[in-house]
């Protein structure tokens, strides 16, 4: 049989297919997403369950004339697939490759960028105004998923969509899956209404009717879940202004297309339910669809291979430490945005249930709930990626610091992470935090270091940030103790002359590297904010220039704090600042990101020699290796 998928170069070739072929593009469609992520890892199980969707969509509806927004865009490897980028799938989330997430520049079937959730309803709405104002025939699109619904900022959408009068579709995919087991209220709701009285009289009055006509009434019974589900949920999206249609079946083409095409020439707001299956059509992705997630690269004959033992990662440090001080303080609990196992929480979660909160994907709502609890005599810890604390920032100053309250932030992924790319990487806490009265800010060089700064973090009166990386670290053995370092205070690592390297977190070993041909001191600093100023002092009275090394923005960064603080003590040094520029950084290997950043020792070592060349050591003939 003839491959349907390789002879769609765009949406427009779909859509020239008589729809009887569409079933088998499906398959097709589906294998080439499993092989491919196969080969290069990425995000498997939200691509699988949403094969028979983008088919419908793109076949529908008339793109890129037409909208379509994904929201947070890991579910969109078919449609990347399907819009003209199937041989470049190969380079995906590598550096100079396709992104994994929707991107404009990359093509303009990606109408909007995103990889953070909740977003898709306020774009979609926002084209839709734009069509209507600028008087064009085209429709808008979000397709968001049931997780991303947990979010204040799906419904802010919604509620403002609901009489905006504009030719918008919001696609709910309900899967019933986030990256973390859904959690809240938005599914309660549905099982409050089932069991209110309106509810119970109908079923009462049904049961006395088809009683009367027992296979009627066997029959009712049987249907009565799948019942429930097709009468009740749209009263929640009606109650907003919306149209509501469904639930369907996500994977029936027959039942997608004519639904569709009858939505598309429907006016005002649109709410389609499609219910799919996340790893759709692959028996171990539908069976364990967290593993699925993100896999890495893995024979799809086989399996995810079992995990090798290794270097602890930082997130296994803080998921080690917060069992281990929960143990020690029941006054501890741990709060995450829908991040249980990429934060590290899952033991934690088995071990302490009533003190484990997951409250959705509601970064704002994590970080003032956290603020209550602290309100209260509780000691909160928020585990939460860098990148995700930046959307709960007004809350982080507002409710969190202007009231000084005892809150820890263990912030995942700071820095460069790698193939999720620039609206991942965790570059700007530093910036953001350090500039907030009454917050701290820690810098862990290591893994022991990170698990002794969590605990100085807990033990403080005030709010506390400890940024770590992804991954596994210089590979330095944690101890099992939970002894605290001393707060606001570095360390002397390397004395040397002429030159001092102040290293901030985990590039101080690639400082120490760069250090030995140099003849640099080297301090580990730990803390962004506050400096040790006698440390930091002492150092700069004592060499001739400085430079600070840090994995997060330059601008406002840890070395504008130095620079800040040798200003007010009125010692003038040159100091060269070394760091993530104003760019946003773009999806690879981390480690040749770093590289190409200057960022790793020979980028530090020639960045030293192009600023202070005369100060440094001379550098050694080819050939001959300097031990520091």
């Amino acid at each position: 049989m003839a491959s349907l998928l390789e002879s769609i170069a765009s949406p427009q070739d779909l859509r020239r297919l008589p729809r009887q072929q569409l079933a088998q593009l499906a398959d097709e469609l589906r294998a080439y997403v499993l092989d491919s992520v196969s080969r290069t890892g990425g995000h498997l199980s939200s691509n699988l369950g949403t094969v028979e969707l983008t088919i419908a969509l793109h076949y529908v509806f008339n793109t890129p004339h037409d909208r379509l927004v994904w929201d947070v865009g890991h579910q969109t490897y078919p449609h990347k697939i399907l819009t003209g980028r199937r041989e470049r799938m190969a380079t995906l989330r590598q550096l100079g490759g396709l992104s994994g997430f929707p991107m404009r520049s990359e093509s303009e079937y990606d109408a909007f960028g995103t990889a953070h959730s909740s977003t898709s309803i306020a774009a979609a709405l926002g084209m839709a105004v734009a069509a209507k104002r600028k008087g064009d025939d085209r429709r808008a699109v979000a397709i968001i998923g049931d997780g991303a619904m947990s979010a204040g900022m799906a419904f802010e959408g919604l509620n403002n969509a609901g009489v905006s009068d504009c030719d918008l579709l919001v696609v709910l995919n309900d899967n019933d899956m986030s990256i973390s087991p859904p959690v809240g209220a938005l599914n309660r709701y549905l099982a409050q209404l089932m069991s209110g009285r309106f509810y119970a009289a109908a079923k009462n009055v049904g049961k006395n009717v088809l009683k009367v006509a027992p296979p009627l009434f066997e029959l009712a019974k049987r249907l009565e879940e799948h019942a429930k589900g097709m009468v009740v949920p749209g009263t929640l999206f009606e109650e907003f202004g919306f149209n509501y249609i469904g639930p369907i079946d996500g994977h029936d083409l027959d039942s997608l297309v004519p639904t569709l095409e009858n939505i598309r020439a429907l006016r005002g707001p649109q709410f389609l339910h499609v219910v799919t299956k996340k790893g759709q059509g692959y028996k171990l992705a539908e069976a364990d669809p967290v593993a699925y997630h993100g896999p890495g690269k893995f024979d799809p004959l086989v399996g995810l291979a079992p995990a090798k033992p290794g270097k602890p990662t930082f997130t296994q440090v803080f998921g080690s430490w917060l069992c281990d001080m929960a143990e020690r303080d029941d006054r501890l609990v741990g709060i995450t945005p829908a991040m249980r196992e990429g934060s590290g929480m899952v033991e934690f979660e088995k071990r302490f249930p009533d003190r484990y909160f997951d409250v959705g994907i509601a970064e704002q709502h994590a970080v003032t709930f956290a603020a209550g609890m602290a309100c209260d005599g509780l000691k909160p810890v928020v585990a939460i990626y860098s990148t995700f604390l930046q959307r709960a920032y007004d809350q982080l100053i507002h409710d969190v610091a202007l009231q000084n309250l005892p809150v820890v932030f263990a912030l995942d992924r700071a820095g460069i992470v790698g193939a999720d790319g620039a609206t991942h990487a965790g570059v700007f806490d530093v910036p953001f935090v350090r500039c907030i009265p009454n917050m701290s800010l820690a810098c862990p060089a290591d893994e022991a270091e990170c698990r002794a700064l969590l605990s100085t973090a807990f033990a403080q009166d005030h709010p506390v940030a400890v940024r770590y990386p992804r991954g596994a670290g210089a590979g330095v053995a944690v101890p099992a103790s939970l002894e605290a370092l001393p707060f606001g205070k570095g360390e002397l690592r390397r004395e040397g002359r002429g030159i001092a390297i102040l290293a901030f977190g985990t590039l101080l070993y690639a400082a120490l590297e760069a250090a030995g041909p140099l003849d640099a001191t080297v301090v580990n600093m730990r803390w962004a904010k506050p400096l040790d100023l006698s440390l930091l002092l002492e150092v700069a009275q004592r060499h001739e220039a400085i430079v600070t090394v840090e994995e997060g923005a330059v601008m406002g960064g840890a070395g504008s704090a130095v620079a800040e603080a040798l200003h007010a003590a009125g010692l003038a040094r040159p100091l060269l600042q070394i760091g993530v520029p104003d760019a946003f950084t773009t999806h690879g290997d981390p480690a040749r990101l770093l590289a190409l950043l200057g960022l790793d020792a020979a980028g530090i070592e020639r960045a030293v020699r192009a600023r202070f060349g005369n100060l440094a050591a001379p550098a050694p003939a080819p050939g001959l290796k300097v031990v520091g």
